[in-house]
């Protein structure tokens, strides 16, 4: 135990560097369009992550816009994306004082060799810093209980039955009462409420809240529902720079309809801000 007690604590990743801001770096190859080569480390089944899409593509926005914060973002995910090279073209559609606005369409190559667009977002862009710090919400944090009583992806079964790459990107620490998908004993709700961080301690920035709105499991397995959930929409708006910490997530769904469900996300830092809000649109195989 003495020598536990006196070895090193581990060393914490920062805010530009670190994996998430490697894996998500873009590299200009003239104005407006960019390289990437899409990380493995953030797939699920093989498909990559759309939390991680919106923040590459949010990355690159964020170079080719005047304003550096994304303040909302819609994104339409059009063919799943698969690790590897990928270019990403920008356009900016206009600017202003405040708000610019621009749009961006992710592209890669299929196995004949013909361009595949993935995704295409519309952004608007500003200075997080630069709001007023007034709050007039009936909003409020999420109940999650302490980080040491809730429960990770390794605690668990794997509901996907295959590779997710993302689990050991991330720091999950989930909401036990809305587990219960895991023990066999889905509570029928739409509901999913976590701690969540990313696994080397870097701390989270507005890119990284795009990355955290679609990070958690789908509602849809408290639901009952098994398998792959793929967004078809997702639009998020990012309120505030977050402060240091871990983030409580808060997930919703109130209707499942023809296949298909809502996903409102809630994404709350250390101060008990609301920091970032999300609705997406996802389909579900139905029995």
């Amino acid at each position: 135990m003495a020598e536990a007690a006196s070895a090193p604590a581990p060393s914490r990743a920062v805010i530009g560097d670190s994996e998430f801001d490697r894996d998500t770096a873009v590299v200009r190859r003239s104005p407006g369009v960019y390289d990437i080569d899409l990380s493995a480390g953030w797939t699920i089944l093989g498909a990559v992550n759309g939390g991680y899409l919106l923040a590459v593509l949010g990355r690159a926005l964020g170079d080719a816009l005047p304003h550096p914060d994304p303040f909302s973002i819609s994104a339409h995910y059009l063919t799943a994306s698969r690790p590897g090279k990928a270019v990403i073209r920008t356009e900016t559609v206009r600017t202003g004082r405040t708000l610019s606005t621009g749009q961006a369409s992710l592209f890669q190559y299929d196995d004949e060799g013909n361009e595949v667009e993935r995704i295409r977002v519309l952004a608007s862009y500003g200075d997080l810093a630069s709001l007023p710090d007034d709050v007039r919400t009936t909003a409020a944090p999420p109940a999650i209980p302490p980080l040491e009583e809730c429960f990770g992806p390794a605690d668990g079964p794997d509901p996907l039955k295959g590779t997710s790459a993302i689990a050991s990107r991330l720091m999950l620490g989930l909401d036990p009462s809305t587990l219960g998908w895991a023990l066999g004993r889905p509570s029928g709700k739409g509901e999913m409420r976590a701690w969540f961080g990313l696994a080397d301690g870097r701390d989270a920035d507005p890119l990284s809240l795009l990355l955290a709105v679609d990070a958690l499991p789908p509602t849809a397995f408290e639901m009952g529902l098994k398998g792959w959930v793929p967004t078809v929409e997702l639009t998020t708006h990012v309120r505030h720079r977050p402060a240091p910490g871990p983030l409580r997530v808060s997930i919703t769904t109130r209707n499942l309809a023809g296949g298909f469900l809502e996903e409102d996300a809630e994404v709350w830092d250390s101060e008990d801000r609301l920091v970032a809000q999300s609705r997406q649109l996802a389909r579900v195989r139905l029995a």
